[in-house]
């Protein structure tokens, strides 16, 4: 998400059964027939917590934990651009069994607000971890993010 204050990421809190606690995850979804990565994610974005953005690159193909299964994701970069007038007010098109909840969180301080929700008993999702880990790497290397 585009903000004055600098890129934040845009965040759910979702229980999920298989760990009985709420995850902290990015909005995702499942590619519907004849959809690209990038058409599902705008479309879950837009399902999951009614924002418009738009997609503007999209990773390879990276398996989950291909030791065990194969069970594998794209990561889609989709900009929300906050001076939309549909950006004011999203309203999510949640499902009956959807209990969504979104947050955003800047960049600078991912890793850290992760690490307090943790602690609060919050599960983090890998792909969110992985990120954050990256970006707390990046900024101990001294690579300039541009964050």
């Amino acid at each position: 998400m585009s903000k004055p204050s600098g890129p934040e990421l845009l965040l759910q809190k979702q229980y999920r059964p298989p760990v009985d606690k709420v995850v902290i995850e990015v909005p995702a979804g499942l590619i519907d027939e004849g959809e690209t990565p990038e058409q599902c994610a705008v479309r879950e974005l837009r399902e999951e917590t009614g924002y418009v953005g738009v997609a503007e690159e999209t990773s390879p193909v990276m398996y989950n934990d291909p030791g065990f299964c194969n069970t594998n994701l794209n990561m889609v970069h989709v900009r929300v651009d906050m001076t939309l007038p549909e950006n004011q007010n999203p309203k999510p098109q949640l499902e009956d069994n959807e209990f969504i909840e979104c947050f955003s969180i800047p960049l600078t301080t991912l890793y850290e607000e992760l690490k307090r929700l943790e602690v609060e008993g919050y599960a983090i999702d890998a792909r969110v971890g992985t990120l954050a880990e990256g970006i707390e790497v990046g900024k101990k290397l001294g690579l300039g993010l541009g964050i």
